[in-house]
């Protein structure tokens, strides 16, 4: 249990890294967009590095006029 809870954070932090290295976390997320891809590009952790681009689309309801 413990060896698998490493890994687990082990791959979040190269996750975060990732992130960090797109400049992900350099700013707010002002949008769905920017944040879904943030949290895709960390829980995709080491599979960045080998050449995979998570990316998020999301589009929110506008409210009725």
């Amino acid at each position: 249990m413990r060896i698998g809870a490493v890994i687990i954070v082990i791959w979040l932090i190269i996750g975060l890294v990732a992130a960090g290295q797109r400049g992900y976390l350099g700013g707010s997320s002002s949008s769905c967009t920017e944040a879904g891809n943030i949290v895709v590009t960390v829980i995709a952790g080491p599979l960045n590095y080998v050449g995979v681009n998570p990316k998020i689309t999301c589009t929110v309801p506008q409210p009725s006029q």
